[in-house]
């Protein structure tokens, strides 16, 4: 598993105007090219986002749905990349005076990821603001 955190200098809820748009999902996941389509129930649980994720020419579309949704409070997706396996990313927003504690946990469910679990990896990751 690997855990990234954060502190993103707004609100909660400004945090979550951007997790729940569906649209903006490249602003804030390492890696995703575009994002193909959205459903307009996006982040509701069983919403789904088809995107594109990769480096330069080396690309492969990838599906993530939501699993759990409390909004301005947690979202956790289930990202599915055939034939690599699938991932679970679970967010957590915690409010930090007037800012944002923004927690990331990224554990492989299956494919090859799971051989890194223990493993001392850590994704690069972005700076953001609402």
């Amino acid at each position: 598993m690997a855990r990234n955190r954060r502190l993103i200098l707004s609100t909660p809820s400004e945090v979550w105007s951007l997790l729940s748009d569906g649209h903006r999902y490249g602003e804030w996941v390492t890696g995703t090219q575009r994002v193909l389509t959205a459903d307009p129930h996006w982040p509701q649980v069983g919403a789904r986002l088809r995107v594109r994720v990769g480096v330069g020419p080396l690309v492969l579309d990838d599906t993530c749905v939501v699993r759990v949704c409390e909004p301005e409070r947690r979202l956790e997706l289930e990202a599915k990349a055939d034939p690599f396996g699938a991932a679970r990313i679970a967010m957590k927003l915690m409010p930090w005076g007037e800012a944002t504690l923004f927690v990331l946990d990224w554990h492989a469910l299956r494919g090859p990821g799971i051989r890194m679990h223990g493993l001392p990896v850590d994704t690069s990751s972005r700076s953001a603001t609402a």
